[in-house]
């Protein structure tokens, strides 16, 4: 059995949850690397990512490279002599340093592999109705999420579940997936699984504005999919239009009606506590928004405040 020394890449939350079950195991970690710190907000001061931040409070070796192929990075990286390294959320990495450990460099990704290759795995399963999900461990080759399977584990996907609520749980699985492929390779008890190609793989495709604009022509349960697979971020949006003027209005959640109705679609229909929009098999009722310049509150915590018309329009 040989004893691992492990350098660990990532840099969001998802990734610190990984890390601190990979150290509270028992597993040395010789370094982490970690994204370059970048300016944020307002003021624009420097921001550290999740992961620098978990590594600089257990004292874990933190290297920032900005260039992954620099040789003075690679010549650190190598000094550190790791056996294995574990790469979650970070960015593509060069072959010269996904081949440098005796053991390999595995990945975890939020997926069941093949399906959900890509940027934004939780939000599409989530987006495209799925009932089921998981996680999965490979070994990284030279294009993205394509390496042989090590382990996967599968979990239900809750029809009122948004991608926040999946993305913690998924941290979870992905943390007892990770340990066990550790174990594995640990004990050099590894039979991988060669990724199939098949042409109904389905894509995690980044997120841009554009596709995370509600279309309201879609059915009930399509849109309601859309709210809660980019809820609470980067949230699903719509154009409000009433009164000669027009909001950008960020949704999060919803409820799904069916019911026949004559309205047009995207009509906004309002009682005193209740914001629904019409759809063609019922209604979107809104339970969760945000108007621009103000905080995410209920419907009727906007309607306390804001009354719209007959004429009121989503688009």
């Amino acid at each position: 059995m040989e004893k691992l020394r492990i350098v660990f890449m990532g840099t969001p939350e998802f990734a610190v949850g990984i890390l601190d079950t990979i150290i509270k195991n028992n597993y040395e970690v010789v370094g982490v690397i970690t994204a370059a710190d970048k300016p944020a907000g307002r003021g624009q001061k420097l921001k550290y990512s999740a992961v620098k931040e978990y590594a600089l409070e257990n004292n874990l070796r933190l290297l920032q490279p900005t260039n992954l192929k620099d040789e003075s990075f690679l010549e650190e990286l190598k000094s550190l002599n790791a056996n294995l390294q574990i790469v979650v959320a970070f960015r593509m990495l060069p072959k010269v340093v996904w081949e440098m450990p005796k053991l390999g460099t595995f990945n975890l990704h939020a997926s069941l592999l093949p399906n959900y290759r890509g940027a934004a795995p939780i939000n599409w399963a989530i987006i495209n109705g799925e009932t089921k999900t998981g996680v999965t461990t490979f070994f990284i080759d030279d294009k993205i999420d394509t390496g042989a399977m090590i382990l996967s584990s599968e979990t239900d996907i809750d029809p009122n579940e948004n991608a926040g609520q999946l993305h913690d749980r998924l941290m979870n699985l992905g943390s007892t997936t990770v340990v066990k492929t550790l174990a594995m390779i640990e004990k050099g008890n590894i039979n991988t699984i060669i990724q199939k190609e098949d042409a109904d793989i389905k894509t995690a495709y980044k997120l841009n504005k554009e596709n995370c604009k509600i279309d309201w022509t879609k059915s009930a349960l399509e849109i309601n999919n859309l709210i809660r697979g980019l809820s609470p971020y980067p949230a699903a949006w719509s154009m409000f239009s009433d009164k000669n003027e027009e909001w950008n209005v960020k949704i999060y959640e919803s409820k799904i009606i069916i019911e026949n109705h004559a309205h047009e679609v995207g009509s906004i229909i309002c009682s005193k506590k209740e914001i629904k929009i019409a759809v063609k098999n019922g209604f979107i009722q809104i339970s969760s928004l945000q108007f621009p310049g103000k905080k995410r509150m209920t419907a009727s915590e906007l309607l306390n405040g804001i009354s719209f018309s007959e004429a009121a329009k989503a688009f």
